[in-house]
């Protein structure tokens, strides 16, 4: 059907020679594809003959590893939702809530927490970032120097507290910051006690 010698066809097959317009318009009449299939092919079978043996069993390692990974579907990733508040502000008595203002957000772990809150600035790195979440339980004061959630002067700190005679003091982990006296007769509150942290996942 094509009308070439066998001459011509080995030297295809070798590499030496590409088959013209006239026989690739033939080849894909016979076997029913498009032109381009036998030009792709041909560049891929080409470089593969110019190998030598080690390098073309490394190719066609390479290549069968491709195609199982290919095949393989990864599952996606569990994830958890969180209600971020943007402030964590006093109820009636001891109960607190948030002021309405919230962002979901989500992360890979289930962490135990009643309530979660931005942190904002770099007042405690390097333990808390700018941006992250910290999990707050809602347990009262535990001990002093343990990280707390305050409610003092119409704001939301994220300090490590010290409770002294006339009042708490909040502490910075970050060194450039000077630490804040809340006095008891201003009625500040621990909301609770830090329990994680983290960075929200985007999706």
């Amino acid at each position: 059907k094509l009308q070439i010698s066998r001459a011509s066809y080995f030297n295809w097959e070798n590499g030496k020679t590409k088959p013209n317009q006239k026989n690739l318009e033939q080849l894909s009449q016979i076997f029913k594809v498009d032109e381009t299939y036998f030009l792709s092919e041909h560049d891929i079978v080409n470089t593969y003959l110019q190998l030598n043996p080690d390098n073309r069993l490394k190719l066609e390692n390479y290549a069968e590893n491709l195609l199982k990974e290919q095949k393989i579907v990864k599952p996606l990733p569990k994830l958890y939702s969180y209600k971020v508040f943007e402030k964590l502000s006093a109820g009636t008595g001891y109960s607190y809530f948030g002021d309405g203002n919230y962002d979901t957000v989500f992360y890979d772990e289930q962490l135990d927490h009643d309530f979660a809150s931005w942190v904002f600035g770099d007042s405690m790195e390097p333990t808390y970032l700018n941006g992250e979440v910290v999990l707050i339980k809602q347990t009262g004061f535990d001990y002093d120097g343990a990280i707390y959630a305050v409610d003092w002067d119409g704001q939301t700190y994220i300090k490590k507290v010290y409770r002294e005679e006339d009042g708490l003091r909040l502490v910075s982990l970050n060194k450039h910051y000077a630490d804040k006296f809340a006095p008891y007769d201003e009625n500040p509150r621990i909301i609770g006690k830090i329990v994680g942290n983290f960075k929200p996942l985007e999706i």
